[in-house]
């Protein structure tokens, strides 16, 4: 309500006088009369900017002024005038001297200003004032003690000023008698539900709206405290809010008010002029003094609450529109909303989100529920069913209370029951208290909501519940709306803002677990399975599509891309070799999550060996050897059944990348042996000259020097005969790696240069930059230290230049062989770890696990035995599952140390 220089507004004081004018007149008793025009006439005068009071020990409840009430003219104004005269004469009767009257005398008879006795009674000198004037209602109790007690009052001086405070007549015994009428001593309003014993976790959340909203010191603060608690339905806001309040009570002792606001249920939510009548009830509003108008109820309220310190918790509230009129207008009272939307535009509020509980959290809710033994007899079953529950509290509860009832069930019979995801909500509860009604009522929201946004975002969720994976990018999402992205994020930031969705970082959203469950019912019973499949095959396209796009940047001259199908996607975070291995990064294992889902469910289509293809120049350049295998199982085999024997030739040459990567040198002879087969079946130069090469690598490793010169030769024949600058420095290389095993270091340093040159001469750094690394290590193995560390410097040059993390890995645990190769184990260590760090920063856990391995071996070889048990059991962490060979190298250096036995450092050709 607008004022002007702290006056009421003119419709306000135009509606005080219509209740005036229309105030009963057949009370029984003067003194109820006089209340209620009191109230009437505190509605007119006491605005909700009049007399603001900073002070909390005194309230906001007028004394009538001595001026008669504003009124328009006419005989019913003259009525009520004459009324309200009666009405002062009756209450002059109780008393011949006012609260504001005894004050200033008791305060000249002390020889204390305002100002003094202010500050010696801990008041505010605003306090003093309004006292003095008789502007308020009674002080608290502790504010008269306070005054009683400085200004030095004798027993009867003390006894007549609380007994004038507290409105009653000490002289008149039959007056003191009367109860007080309900409109003079209005209850405060202790409306808080009970808190739960068994409230867990949450000590973040609740510190911080401790730390917005409690006044220890007792003096009130200089805002309206306001704390705004979001997060999904079921996760626990209206039960976090309620233990806050609890402990907030010393804050505000002049009451706490509580309204379930149904934002997104049960039920119509409240409307916000309802919301105010109920509030101004629980104030001690009569209600035919509760004016109609929103804007003018939320005055009153305001008014009512100005120089009161309150805490309203407002509850379930819809959006920031749904409680704007209901908070307090004056510093000293304070309001928690709770709701499933984002309230993140409420103007000065503390911004509380919560998330779902950690597992222990989840585990020791479920405790309170059934019991410690319980959990104690089956840990691990707790644990799967807090995971199920999807840490949840409305559905830890649920499920706990499901248990509860039935003592003799196995806690892992629930947990069976939970597996399976068709039934996993009707296991949480199936009536208007279980999760999926819970979550229905926002998405019910979203849909009979007036705004279109709304209503497209409620159709959406299933669509976009039917990829697996983490989360949820926005051109994702846009190409399974197969919407604009612009439009798509309008919409997955509709449904963030009801919680529906998570937002973890600008365009990547995800799902709970509940709602994505929930999600996946509604496609089940809305969309046709060819719609579903058919969205399934949009996201492998799209995956395809930036694959290749990573492909032509990491592997420029790749025989592979010109098979692709799909086109290369441009897209702004594809635009560099960089940019486009980071997105990938970031993408990894939603895309691997997703093509293990295509593969379910598309079987026999031509994109998914494709898909296996395209990711070539991705998992090559990241080493993502364990992705590339995962991609090709099936693929070779797919693709030869789709008639497509040159993609079915390279994915069979690609898998076997991974097995020599790993150590399996054995393995990868009869897969590369065949590709060689089916590209020489399919007429492909190109491709048997790759074949021929990596056969060369492979056979040198096993010491078949005569077959391995062989093959390399070959490759060197085809390359040149096609004139492939690339193919040629790959069999180049190939053929240095062999003449230094066999001693003949002249011939492979002719056949090492010249590789390096090729690429140097075509502008491939990144060819340039292997075909270094590659001479060094081949060096290492043949003992030529200065010639290997010499190429490795050359490699790690190129590396930092490019700020390639995994080069500058393979260059950091090159040099730290080479040192360990020469005794200095402390630079050798440095090396190691310096590999670490570069290794973690690209997320390359095998490559980590290698590194952990080295650094162990080294460690060993210098006698620090302990350092060396401990980070070749991190080795094995790392590599286990992961990569056999050299987990088992880890595991067997952990035997031989804690044996006590000798350590003699050597390496092999599986080192790097």
């Amino acid at each position: 309500m607008v004022t002007t220089h702290g006056r009421p507004a003119l419709s306000e004081v135009l509606y005080s006088e219509r209740l005036q004018v229309h105030t009963e007149c057949d009370l029984q008793t003067p003194v109820g009369y006089s209340a209620r025009i009191r109230a009437s006439h505190r509605t007119s005068l006491a605005g909700p900017a009049a007399d603001p009071l900073d002070d909390a020990d005194v309230d906001n409840f007028s004394e009538p002024s001595a001026e008669p009430p504003i009124v328009s003219s006419g005989p019913p104004a003259l009525a009520v005038t004459q009324e309200w005269a009666d009405c002062r004469r009756e209450v002059g009767q109780l008393t011949d001297e006012s609260l504001s009257d005894l004050l200033r005398k008791y305060r000249g008879r002390a020889g204390l200003t305002q100002a003094a006795l202010a500050a010696k009674a801990g008041l505010s000198d605003q306090a003093i004032s309004v006292l003095e004037r008789g502007t308020r209602r009674r002080p608290r109790i502790d504010t008269i003690r306070a005054l009683i007690k400085v200004l030095r009052l004798d027993k009867d001086e003390a006894a007549q000023f609380l007994a004038v405070a507290r409105g009653k007549n000490p002289s008149a015994e039959e007056t003191a008698a009367e109860p007080e009428p309900a409109s003079e001593t209005l209850p405060l309003p202790w409306q808080l539900p009970p808190a739960v014993s068994d409230f867990t976790g949450r000590t973040a959340q609740i510190e911080a709206i401790l730390d917005a909203l409690r006044h220890p010191d007792g003096a009130p603060s200089a805002t309206v405290g306001l704390v705004a608690v979001t997060g999904m339905g079921g996760i626990g806001k209206t039960t976090l809010a309620v233990q806050a309040a609890h402990k907030l009570v010393d804050s505000y002792p002049d009451g706490h008010l509580y309204l379930n606001l149904r934002g997104y249920g049960p039920g119509k939510p409240v409307s916000t002029a309802d919301a105010l009548r109920q509030l101004l009830r629980s104030l001690g509003t009569e209600p035919q003094l509760i004016p109609d108008q929103v804007e003018e109820a939320a005055g009153l309220l305001r008014s009512q609450l100005a120089g009161r310190r309150v805490l309203l918790f407002l509850d379930n509230a819809a959006d920031v529109a749904h409680v704007m009129p209901l908070l307090p207008g004056n510093p000293g009272s304070a309001a928690i909303i709770t709701s499933r939307g984002s309230l993140s535009s409420l103007p000065g509020a503390r911004q509380v989100r919560l998330d779902a509980l950690s597992q222990s959290e989840s585990v020791e809710l479920l405790s309170g529920v059934i019991g410690q033994s319980r959990i104690a007899a089956e840990p691990a079953a707790a644990e799967a069913l807090a995971s199920f529950t999807g840490r949840l509290p409305l559905a830890v509860r649920l499920i706990g209370g499901r248990l509860a009832a039935r003592p003799s069930w196995p806690i892992q019979h629930l947990v069976e029951l939970l597996e399976d995801e068709d039934r996993r909500l009707d296991t949480l509860g199936s009536d208007e208290t279980g999760v999926r009604a819970n979550i229905a009522s926002s998405v019910d929201f979203l849909q009979t909501s007036d705004r279109a946004l709304d209503r497209e975002a409620a159709r959406a969720l299933a669509l976009l519940s039917i990829p697996d994976g983490a989360d949820l990018l926005t051109v994702v999402a846009a190409q399974i709306l197969e919407l604009p992205t612009r439009k798509t994020n309008a919409i997955l930031e509709r449904l963030a803002d009801l919680n529906l969705m998570e937002s973890v970082a600008p365009e990547r959203y995800r799902f709970h677990d509940l709602i994505r469950a929930y999600g996946r019912e509604i496609a089940d019973d809305t969309l046709s399975v060819s719609e579903s499949h058919h969205s399934l095959e949009r996201v492998l396209r799209f995956y395809i599509g930036c694959a290749w796009q990573c492909q032509t940047l990491t592997h420029t001259a790749s025989p592979r891309i010109p098979l692709a199908t799909v086109p290369p996607l441009q897209l702004p975070a594809l635009a560099t070799r960089t940019s486009s291995l980071q997105w990938f990064d970031a993408e990894q294992r939603n895309l691997m999550d997703r093509f293990a889902q295509a593969t379910s469910v598309m079987a026999g289509s031509t994109l998914l060996p494709e898909a296996a293809l395209a990711m070539f120049g991705y998992h090559e350049s990241r080493r993502r050897w364990m992705e590339m295998e995962e991609m090709s199982r099936g693929a070779v085999e797919l693709a030869t059944k789709l008639d497509l024997p040159l993609m079915a030739a390279w994915l069979q040459h690609d898998r076997a990348i991974p097995t020599v990567e790993n150590g399996r040198l054995e393995s990868a002879v009869p897969s590369l042996s065949k590709a060689l087969s089916m590209f020489q079946d399919a007429g492909d130069l190109t491709g048997q000259s790759r074949c021929s090469s990596s056969l060369t690598y492979v056979l040198a490793g096993l010491d078949r020097i005569d077959e391995a010169l062989e093959f390399g030769k070959q490759s060197l024949e085809i390359s040149e005969k096609l004139g492939d600058q690339v193919l040629e420095g790959v069999a180049h290389t190939a053929l240095g790696v062999l003449y230094n095993r066999v001693g003949d270091y002249e011939q492979a340093d002719t056949n090492f240069d010249r590789g390096i040159a090729l690429a140097r001469q075509i502008g491939h750094s990144r060819s340039e930059q292997k075909r270094n690394a590659n001479a060094a290590f081949s060096h290492l193995l043949a003992g030529r230290l200065a010639a290997a560390d010499r190429y490795n410097r050359e490699a790690q040059r190129i590396a930092e230049e490019a700020t390639d993390d995994v080069a500058r890995t393979e260059s950091h645990q090159t040099r730290a062989l080479i040192f360990a190769a020469g005794g200095d184990y402390a630079a050798a260590a440095k090396q190691a770890e310096a590999g670490i760090h570069f290794a973690r920063r690209s997320a390359d856990a095998i490559r980590e696990g290698r590194l952990y391995l080295e650094l162990a071996r080294i460690q060993a070889a210098a006698g620090e035995r302990s350092a060396a048990i401990m980070n070749a059991t991190q080795a094995v962490t790392k590599l286990t599952r992961t990569s056999p060979v050299h987990e088992k190298y880890a595991r067997d250096l952990v035997d031989q140390l804690r044996r006590g036995e000798p350590y003699t450092y050597a390496f092999t050709h599986h080192a790097i």
